[in-house]
């Protein structure tokens, strides 16, 4: 074997037909060399061997058919068409083609034996074909087809043909010998975890035989085989990034703590077992020269932001800067409202950073962060800008990180990586992330779990309840306000609009304002200035404001133990973790609280069992478990998060038995073939890789 021959150096201009015009196109698909071409694995498979009868063809199938051509005609209208009638003795198509050429045209003679593919839908005259693949001819002069016909991801200009043409060839020369696919996993691992050869899975991914069963079963130890592997470069290339990370030096934050045990003293609660022991984790990473990367994962009302507090404390008393960044304008002003009350008495300088500051006060806050004068930084996406420079940023806080792109969190480190150091980073989230999710999507980080509530938390009362039982929702409302309680009402719009989602949010402030006059009824919305949001929060605090309607900007960062009744209007329009969440605005203090889920009629299956899973769970993770299994792994960490874990045959639900195996796999090849981590990494994320160093 010659390096000339292993398929990542192949280019693919080797391979017939690939001049330089389609290189440029499969480059597009992140293809450049034939091992790219041979993992570029099928989406899905059709089976183009079994002919069905035209008599049996049903609405939305997808099939291969046969007949012989009995009528074409152009058909003139709205829209040019040309119609072609075929018949099979059993039942009768029309294939419709919109786009259709003269010669093309003149092939349909009647009589003529024609092999189709598409799908069949309901037509004028009966079912149609719309463009269907077709092959003009005696059915005996197709190719026998003995394996099921792959789908590939495509680009402008790459068709599913040439595709198919292009990986048969490549899966030719694998099996002559030309070129080989290297396995990269030493035998003895193979041997430990019963994984079957890799060239055999490749070939089998892509031409599976008709009968066997399909690559993606769970059963399947082909594509498990491939899936292991898949898994195991991310492993890699999380790990790896890790410790490219570790390499920078980190201040050392390792004061006697005596800030925080100020503020602990002044709580007027006393810390959980649970946030007393993420504390301790946290501070023993700051006082390592090496930069912390810790994810702190807790559920609604575990007392997070009193952890990120202790962590701020540490790095101002050795003499750093700290920022606390938080996706939108309200859970930044509840961060910046939370640390000031805790802060000011420490004789400790904040500085407030939105994205709708007046002009004055921005220019006065930039100045204060970048002569150090402003120890403590909270704020929104506004600080990753360029104009904010920290004299000596040690210490960065990111509150809901999944809501922020992969480049705007790497844009704050970069602002701390003064002298080859780099600052720390707190990771914090309230929505719960499955074990085996997180082992997957953040193996680069070390995890931390505040795994109780406060106690006295009494559990929240549930109920789901049709639109139609609207009013005795509103009498509920008067009757927890006649009480002295507060209650929210949320309104959800599925259009991603802030503008309608305000408008919205209006009209029922305004029908509830009519409805219950002896009500104080405020409004928040996205669409508010930050100050007169503050101010309409700040009245609903302080007991000013009776009945709350707002839209989903209250999900997270706001605490007022007095409100104990959460109206979610339309809530099968939402996913289980932002119910989760909003249902955690209650429940704050000691009374009973409720959460009523106001449902339109004609639910979907997934949308009856989030609000069934929402009524049974009070349990943030449990909860969490199920939406991983209800909406899939990319879904529950959003799509941005997810980044770069875009997997082609591993899935997180049904591969999660692989995943303790793939991380001991991953700790001995980095321990013992360390030569081989960097082909996997390669192979299975080609280019991704740059945009994990975060």
């Amino acid at each position: 074997m010659t390096d000339a021959t292993a398929a990542e150096r192949l280019p693919l201009t080797a391979l017939n037909r690939v001049g330089p015009r389609v290189a440029e196109r499969l480059a597009r698909l992140g293809l450049h060399s034939v091992q790219d071409l041979l993992f570029h694995l099928p989406l899905r498979y059709e089976d183009r061997a079994t002919r069905v009868p035209l008599g049996a063809l049903r609405p939305g199938q997808t099939a291969r058919v046969s007949g012989t051509v009995e009528l074409a005609q152009v058909q003139f209208g709205r829209r040019r068409a040309l119609l072609c009638r075929i018949a099979d003795g059993t039942g009768t198509l029309t294939l419709r083609f919109f786009h259709f050429s003269r010669p093309q045209q003149q092939g349909f003679q009647r009589g003529t034996p024609i092999d189709c593919f598409g799908e069949a839908r309901p037509g004028p005259t009966g079912l149609e074909m719309v463009h269907p693949e077709y092959r003009l001819g005696a059915p005996a002069a197709a190719a026998a087809r003995a394996a099921l016909t792959p789908v590939y991801p495509v680009t402008e200009g790459i068709r599913q043909p040439t595709l198919r043409q292009l990986v048969g060839q490549a899966l030719e020369r694998v099996a002559s010998g030309q070129v080989v696919i290297h396995d990269w996993l030493p035998p003895d691992l193979l041997r430990r975890y019963r994984l079957p050869p890799l060239t055999e899975a490749v070939q089998r991914i892509h031409a599976p035989p008709l009968g066997a069963a399909v690559p993606g079963a769970a059963g399947d130890p082909l594509r498990r085989r491939l899936a292991f592997e898949e898994l195991l470069g991310h492993q890699l290339s999380l790990r790896q990034l890790r410790a490219r990370l570790q390499q920078y030096a980190a201040p050392v934050l390792a004061p006697p703590g005596a800030l925080f045990a100020t503020l602990r003293a002044s709580l007027p609660f006393t810390l959980t077992a649970a946030q007393a022991r993420v504390i301790a984790e946290i501070h023993a990473d700051l006082a390592r020269g090496r930069p912390m990367l810790r994810l702190l994962q807790g559920d609604v009302g575990s007392g997070k932001t009193v952890v990120a507090a202790a962590a701020v404390l540490q790095a101002v008393e050795a003499g750093w800067q700290a920022v606390v960044v938080a996706p939108t304008e309200l859970l930044a002003e509840q961060h910046a409202q939370s640390f000031n009350r805790w802060l000011e008495p420490l004789g400790i300088a904040s500085a407030w950073l939105g994205g709708r500051a007046a002009r004055g006060e921005r220019r006065a806050t930039l100045a204060a962060l970048a002569d150090g004068s402003a120890q403590v930084a909270v704020g929104t996406h506004a600080l990753f800008q360029e104009e904010p420079v920290f004299a000596r940023l040690g210490l960065v806080v990111v509150d809901e990180q999944h809501r922020f792109g992969v480049h705007q969190r790497l844009a704050l480190r970069d602002k701390g990586a003064a002298g080859g150091r780099r600052p720390h980073q707190l990771i914090m989230t309230a929505t719960p992330i499955p074990r085996t999710l997180a082992m997957a999507a953040y193996a680069d980080l070390d995890l931390s779990v505040i795994d109780e509530l406060p106690p006295g938390r009494k559990a929240i009362t549930t109920v789901a309840l049709p639109a139609r039982r609207r009013d005795e929702v509103v009498t509920r409302v008067r009757d927890a306000c006649a009480e002295g309680r507060q209650a929210y009402w949320v309104c959800t719009l599925i259009e991603e609009s802030e503008a309608l989602e305000a408008e919205a949010a209006a009209a029922t402030a305004a029908d509830l304002a009519a409805a219950l006059p002896e009500l104080r009824v405020g409004l928040v919305h996205g669409r508010l200035r930050g100050a007169d949001k503050a101010a309409v929060m700040a009245a609903f605090k302080d007991g000013r404001i009776d009945l709350l309607v707002a839209t989903t900007v209250i999900e997270v960062g706001v605490d007022v133990a007095n409100a104990t009744l959460m109206i979610i209007d339309n809530a099968e329009r939402l996913g289980l973790a932002q119910l989760h969440q909003l249902r955690g605005r209650v429940g704050r203090g000691a009374a009973q609280s409720f959460c009523v889920l106001l449902y339109r009629e004609g639910l979907s299956a997934n949308a009856r069992r989030r609000l069934e899973v929402l009524r049974e769970s009070q349990d943030g993770f449990a909860i969490a478990r199920r939406d991983l299994e209800i909406r899939g792994p990319g879904e529950v960490l959003g799509t941005r998060q997810t980044g770069e874990l875009q997997l082609r045959v591993a899935d997180l639900l049904r591969d999660q038995g692989l995943l303790a195996d793939v991380q001991q796999c991953a700790e001995a090849l980095l321990a013992d073939h360390p030569q081989s981590v960097e082909p996997l990494i390669e192979r299975w994320l080609g280019a991704r890789t740059r945009y994990g160093d975060v």
